[in-house]
């Protein structure tokens, strides 16, 4: 009957038997229900994005978070170590082709390793050879080619009825295509995605929201079952005409959010039986979550950055944001860059490669002042060093170590460090001798606001840039005044993740005008 048909549909397995079970006896019907195992989605790529991708608010979300957080994370093109300024490299990067932007290229990277396993990028080489244009295609369009040995020997793409072959160079391994690719134990040459881990979590999810949005239209009530009780001398079933109706009076008068409340009028024979639940198997929205926060889990996004309740793993959001760039972003980014540098470099010199530009994310501005400050009060090394660390050029006169910073703590118990002894015997040796002969005893010392040349700081800071004063002097910062760059009396639009840093020289350090200006002063 349809009324059968349709309580198969919705609960499962149907068998229906007359004179036993619970609601049996003479001349009663009734149902018994059965449940099988859990089914889950298919676990090919186009059913994964379907059901991941396209369905589940965490999966894109997560996805979505790390693809647009990594691609906006700025790089230079660095030669032996040495930021340059510009480079085609660089240039190509930014506008890989007519069709997209190099934030868009990175981006179509970043999400399709997650969703796939694997990247790959397509060069497209000018008459002197050099890569000209670069374009990011879908995994699921290429297959490889293997050799005898088991090593690929092209990448095969095909769109529709079109078909292309990308062969690998037997002798160098290069190949106009490049291949990035998660770790994957169980095949050599695919990798293995991160939405196929969050599968499960996904399908748990899905389901969950697919269960309460029918216990929505249900009233928030579970199914039950109609038994029909056939009086004496009356049918001992219904007939086709009254199953028919009865359906259809149930979904229209009484089915739906709409119809919560109504009451249910039955006719003489029939007998609503609820099938109940205990408020455990209602808990549906902690079910929700637990998965929701498995899937999460699986892309590297902390479940807090996704506002999923119940996660406490980290103190506060800022943490949660910090981890989420070092354990998850971060590495993303420096395996695409390298893998394009080692890829692209080769056009262009060995020696150049792709470094992010870790200064300019603010998630990180707590860990860049903590190691400034860290340099700052480093004695140990030259003020060189210490530009060097934090990717200045040196200046002249800033490879030898001042007296005030070369002193280290005395020892244990009072006893004198290890090179008291060589300052005391320098100090005695120094005793009526010229300054000009011993600049770097000089008794003079200022400090000199030093702001970053890659246009990435205020203007004011920009402009505070080669001030000189004197220890208890103050920089003039905009309309602040400053003792150094993070000066913690200083107000927040001046301070807050400041990227310049305050040398302390001899005066004798410093050459040109900015010598002039500190004898001057």
């Amino acid at each position: 009957m349809a009324l059968i048909r349709r309580l198969r549909q919705s609960l499962g397995r149907l068998a229906l038997k007359s004179g036993s079970g619970p609601f049996s006896g003479p001349g009663y019907a009734a149902t018994w229900l059965t449940f099988g195992g859990a089914s889950w989605s298919e676990r090919s790529y186009h059913r994964l994005v379907q059901e991941g991708y396209g369905k589940n608010v965490i999966a894109q979300r997560s996805v979505r978070l790390v693809a647009e957080c990594a691609a906006s994370v700025p790089f230079h093109v660095v030669e032996e170590g040495r930021r340059l300024a510009a480079h085609p490299l660089a240039d190509l990067l930014a506008a890989p082709n007519p069709m997209s932007s190099g934030r868009e290229l990175f981006e179509r990277i970043y999400a399709f390793l997650l969703l796939a396993g694997n990247a790959y990028v397509e060069r497209i080489e000018g008459p002197d050879g050099r890569p000209l244009e670069l374009h990011v295609l879908r995994p699921d369009r290429i297959s490889i080619r293997t050799g005898p040995q088991g090593w690929p020997v092209g990448y095969d793409y095909r769109v529709g009825t079109a078909h292309r072959h990308f062969p690998v160079d037997p002798v160098s391994g290069r190949a106009p295509l490049l291949h990035f690719r998660s770790f994957n134990p169980l095949d050599d040459h695919l990798g293995l995605s991160a939405l196929a881990a969050a599968a499960m979590g996904v399908d748990i999810h899905n389901a969950a929201g697919t269960w309460n949005k029918a216990l929505l239209d249900n009233a928030a009530r579970p199914s039950g079952a109609l038994v029909f009780e056939p009086r004496e001398g009356g049918a001992d079933v219904l007939s086709e005409e009254q199953v028919a109706r009865l359906k259809a009076e149930m979904e229209e008068h009484f089915q739906g959010a709409a119809n919560a409340g109504r009451p249910f009028l039955l006719e003489g024979g029939l007998k609503w039986q609820p099938m109940a639940f205990s408020p455990a198997d209602m808990d549906f929205i902690n079910a929700k979550h637990v998965a929701a926060r498995e899937v999460a889990l699986a892309f590297g996004v902390p479940p807090m950055l996704l506002g999923i309740p119940g996660d406490n793993t980290y103190a506060n959001y800022q943490e949660a944001n910090r981890a989420f760039w070092r354990l998850t972003l971060l590495p993303l980014i420096d395996k695409v860059l390298a893998g394009l540098a080692r890829w692209l470099g080769e056009d262009f010199g060995p020696a150049v490669g792709l470094a992010a530009d870790l200064d300019a994310l603010p998630a990180l501005a707590p860990e860049r002042a903590a190691h400034w400050a860290r340099l700052e009060g480093a004695g140990f090394l030259t003020v060189n060093e210490k530009r060097a660390a934090v990717g200045l050029e040196p200046i002249a006169g800033g490879d030898r170590l001042t007296p005030s910073l070369a002193m280290p703590p005395p020892g244990d118990g009072g006893a004198p460090g290890p090179f008291e002894p060589r300052l005391a015997r320098d100090r005695r040796e120094a005793k009526g001798a010229e300054p000009e002969a011993r600049a770097d005893l000089d008794p003079v010392f200022v400090k000199v606001w030093r702001t970053r040349k890659d246009g990435s700081v205020r203007e004011s800071n920009h402009a505070a840039d080669g001030q000189i004063r004197f220890e208890d002097e103050f920089f003039d910062v905009g309309a602040a005044k400053l003792r150094e760059p993070r000066d913690p009396a200083g107000p927040p639009e001046e301070t807050i993740n400041c990227r310049c840093i305050v040398e302390r020289l001899p005066i004798t350090a410093l050459e040109g005008q900015e010598r002039q200006r500190a004898e001057a002063r």
